[in-house]
């Protein structure tokens, strides 16, 4: 029979929101350094374009190659003790680079910022303390949180710095990182700690996602978006001293127009692409923009009307698309592979960043601003091939059906059963956990048939 149960519990809605907060504290810290640090890094001890980008980007190589490792040992060793760990590495991250004269320093200190790498425990974490039927309202509530905390961290860097300099943000980092800290105190520990396969990534499924042309597709997307994002920020806030005049105290009041304009705009987009499901034709619309907003920049550096409405088309797309693309993933990944398909993509997401801040400080500092929106433009072009094949995704959501008690010789039967149901579009049986994970597409769904089903317990909608 299908959950009546509407709604978060109190103890699921406390667990959330101190997970969502934790993570808020964490990427504030990560970003509030983006729009600030190639003007300001230039007074460091040994600053050159290149390794003030290396600067910018570091975090996110330490990010990727650590996020999995991190999750593998909070099964072993437990959640809290291995988000504390990765919070004390953020923490003393940020106070080398706080306390750093030298680029060096700093470079040091963003590669400690992203060896804490609790991403994949956060979620994990989450999964430990929500009901199936609850898990995708409280992920969707996260990934809410991580978009407002990247828009804030981009007005809140230049205002911080104005006030208190370079060393300020990173202070206010450690702040931050200390906050979190007392934060994790309050989480209570799960009694049981669950290997989610939406939430997870399981080893032994990675070939099967990266086998999949469309989830390796999607993956390049992130890659290119946080690649091209990053060095943007190479250029931009150089773009405003050097080319306009812009008295750096104020570029948080700039970006705050900026991006609060672009966050209405996309709106219209997210209609369209679901409603209409026309999602790859305005993905495809989304990337070319964004694409051309960089390609045009080159010839923007003398009209700063031009460069901000240019800036607020791309910031537009850029929205969109880091909105969009986890959605896509979600949508296109097996039953039961989410959790996998996801730390891929986040991997790819953190390559991106840190490529992307190495390669613009290196391009800066051979051809200055114009060669680094030409090399933005040019990954922007190679994803608008990529995509030219790009099919209209399946409009499935993920669903967790509960089941009774099953043994492995009705699990063929059982899977049969749900897929024969008239808008069930994919089956994964967990035997151990006695769950059903399930692609629908809710508009032909037969809710009835499902949740009626002789072994149907609960669902996740």
């Amino acid at each position: 029979m299908m959950n009546e149960k509407q709604g978060f519990l109190p103890s699921e809605r406390r667990a959330i929101t101190l997970l969502a907060s934790i993570y808020a504290t964490r990427m504030l810290g990560l970003f509030m350094v983006l729009p600030v640090f190639m003007v300001h890094g230039e007074a460091l001890s040994a600053a050159t374009p290149e390794l003030l980008g290396l600067a910018i980007g570091i975090y996110g190589l330490s990010q990727a190659f650590l996020q999995v490792p991190f999750g593998m040992l909070s099964d072993r060793f437990g959640r809290k003790p291995l988000i504390v760990v990765g919070l004390l590495i953020f923490l003393t991250g940020s106070l080398v680079a706080a306390m750093s004269e030298t680029v060096y320093g700093v470079i040091l200190g963003r590669f400690l910022q992203g060896a804490g790498a609790i991403a994949s425990v956060l979620m994990a974490t989450l999964s430990d303390l929500t009901r199936e039927e609850q898990r995708t309202k409280a992920m969707a509530t996260v990934g809410m949180t991580i978009g407002l905390s990247f828009a804030v961290a981009l007005v809140i860097g230049p205002l911080v710095t104005a006030a208190a300099g370079l060393a300020g943000v990173f202070w206010l980092t450690a702040g931050l990182a200390i906050i979190a800290l007392l934060l994790v105190a309050r989480l209570p520990v799960a009694v049981v700690q669950k290997r989610h396969l939406d939430t997870t990534l399981v080893a032994g499924s990675v070939g099967q996602v990266m086998s999949n042309p469309q989830l390796m597709r999607l993956n390049f997307g992130i890659f290119a978006l946080h690649l091209m994002m990053t060095a943007l920020f190479v250029a931009a806030p150089k773009a405003l001293v050097n080319q306009f005049d812009f008295d750096p105290q104020y570029h948080g009041y700039f970006y705050l127009a900026v991006i609060f304009l672009a966050f209405i705009f996309m709106i219209p987009l997210i209609i369209i692409g679901e409603k209409n499901r026309q999602l790859a034709r305005v993905f495809r619309l989304a990337v070319l923009m964004l694409t051309l907003s960089l390609l045009l920049e080159i010839w923007a550096t003398a009209n700063f009307v031009l460069f901000t409405v240019l800036l607020f088309f791309f910031f537009v797309a850029f929205n969109y698309l880091e909105a969009t693309l986890p959605s896509l993933v979600s949508k296109v990944a097996s039953a039961g592979l989410r959790g996998t398909a996801m730390g891929l993509y986040s991997s790819a997401q953190f390559f991106g960043a840190f490529l992307g801040g190495s390669l613009g400080g290196l391009v800066y500092a051979q051809g200055g601003l114009s060669w680094v929106y030409g090399i933005c433009a040019v990954v922007g072009g190679i994803w608008c091939l990529v995509n030219l094949r790009m099919p209209e995704p399946p409009y499935t959501t993920s669903l967790v059906l509960s089941l009774r008690a099953f043994d492995s010789s009705q699990a063929g039967r059982i899977s049969a059963e749900l897929s024969s149901i008239s808008g069930v579009r994919d089956v994964t049986l967990v035997l151990e956990e006695h769950l059903a994970y399930l692609k629908v597409d809710r508009k032909q769904l037969n809710q009835d048939t499902l949740f009626n089903h002789p072994l149907a317990v609960d669902s996740d909608a």
